[in-house]
């Protein structure tokens, strides 16, 4: 048999050139070099060119050593370059995942009391942010405090009613709602709730009605938004947290101590289901999909719960961060946001068919554990702030909370990055 007569393909010339080079064959420089300039002659590859660039002495020597090791090399290279094909691809992929969202601003807030939820007025780019025994208004576009509403003490959470002008307050400590004007920051009147400790407060737009959900009651007061007057209260099976409104009539509310959601309807002020939500601690933060009917509900254990909203059903669990608080649902790119206290922001893709993958994990602050988002822009919107140590715990309180570090209060602008 004459190797020179041997047709060779040009995958296959790679491979008998590898098994050439690994045994140290020697090559006329020249003729390599030649060789492969010319790619039409790279694309022709054969025996001929192999053995010509081959001293005499080492032709015997690499027909023996090809006939030995040419289908065990092209096995051993197939398996290299698949497992190079694989690393690259995980590669590739962990960049993509790493450049979908990065802090944009940080804006630094006066004050040092703690906070709770904030809200994003869309029409006017105004961040209403809850903090202490007051509400202050950042406008994110030039990163100013354009107005400040006193006299909250206690505010959880603030409802605004754009088509009234009209926004809305909880405040937890002294059990009243205040009403303010949209555009001046001005209030307007306080209501004394039906309940202790309202917390979380919502506005639907269907029935102009305002909703708190108290805490320290296990009850939710219902106001007339035009009226500004209470017109009813509802009985919970437990202690409310955050609630989402269809924005057809229909409430939705977590029960933390019962770790379960219920579904209202507002307009007969009932509770018509009530679902157990199973292994989710003590429910905070959701986010409804009103097209999908899809709730985001976050839990203490580490987990976000996605139901049906139509049936109660459980459609899927997905990991989060800890110590959750808050949860927002962006329709335009179908993604869910939980907002974690050990300072990251888990993001989660609705695909469709109950696939609900982890696109990424966002790093933020410690203690950003509540949000807003901007459907407009996409971006989103956290608190967060230092800390100085904790005092020594008691026997009046064994949990002691740290103290804010003076003049560190900022809240931070996460945004997905333009691809």
């Amino acid at each position: 048999m004459h190797i020179s007569r041997m047709q060779v393909t040009e995958a296959d010339s790679f491979f008998l050139l590898t098994i050439y080079f690994w045994n140290d064959c020697k090559i006329e420089s020249k003729t390599f070099v030649m060789k492969f300039e010319d790619k039409s002659a790279f694309r022709n590859l054969n025996s001929d060119f192999l053995l010509n660039a081959v001293s005499r002495k080492r032709k015997r020597s690499l027909l023996l050593l090809l006939l030995k090791n040419y289908f065990f090399m092209k096995k051993i290279i197939t398996v290299t370059v698949f497992i190079l094909f694989l690393a690259m691809n995980s590669y590739l992929q962990a960049q993509t995942t790493q450049s979908k969202y990065k802090i944009v601003n940080t804006f630094h807030v006066p004050g040092d009391d703690w906070w709770d939820y904030v809200t994003m007025d869309e029409a006017t780019g105004r961040l209403f942010i809850s903090h202490g025994t007051q509400v202050q208004v950042l406008d994110v576009i030039t990163g100013k405090i354009v107005g400040t509403l006193r006299d909250t003490r206690g505010v959880h959470g603030i409802a605004l009613a754009q088509d009234l002008n009209k926004g809305f307050t909880s405040n937890g400590s002294d059990t009243t709602v205040t009403v303010f004007n949209l555009k001046k920051i001005d209030a307007i009147k306080k209501i004394k709730v039906t309940g202790v400790g309202p917390d979380a407060i919502l506005y639907d737009s269907f029935t102009h009605r305002v909703v708190t959900f108290n805490g320290g009651s296990s009850n939710a007061t219902v106001i007339d938004a035009n009226k500004m007057e209470v017109i009813g209260t509802i009985s919970l099976d437990g202690k409310p947290e955050f609630a989402v409104s269809d924005g057809k009539g229909k409430i939705f509310v977590n029960i933390e101590d019962k770790d379960e959601a219920c579904q209202v309807n507002l307009s007969t002020m009932k509770v018509e289901e009530t679902w157990p939500l199973g292994v989710c601690d003590s429910p905070s933060g959701m986010a409804l999909d009103k097209i999908n009917h899809r709730l985001f509900i976050v839990c203490d254990n580490k987990l976000m719960t996605i139901i049906d909203s139509r049936l109660g059903k459980v459609i899927r669990r997905v990991p989060i961060g800890e110590r959750v608080d808050g949860c927002v649902f962006d329709e335009g790119l179908m993604r869910a946001y939980s907002s974690n206290g050990d300072g990251t922001l888990t993001v989660v893709q609705e695909e469709g068919d109950y696939k609900f993958p982890v696109l990424e994990t966002v790093t933020t602050k410690k203690g950003a554990r509540t949000i807003a988002l901007d459907s407009k822009t996409h971006h989103l919107y956290l608190p967060a702030a230092e800390y100085l140590p904790a005092p020594p715990a008691t026997a009046d309180n064994p949990n002691p909370r740290p103290q804010i570090k003076p003049n560190t209060f900022v809240v931070i602008e996460v945004a997905p990055v333009k691809e």
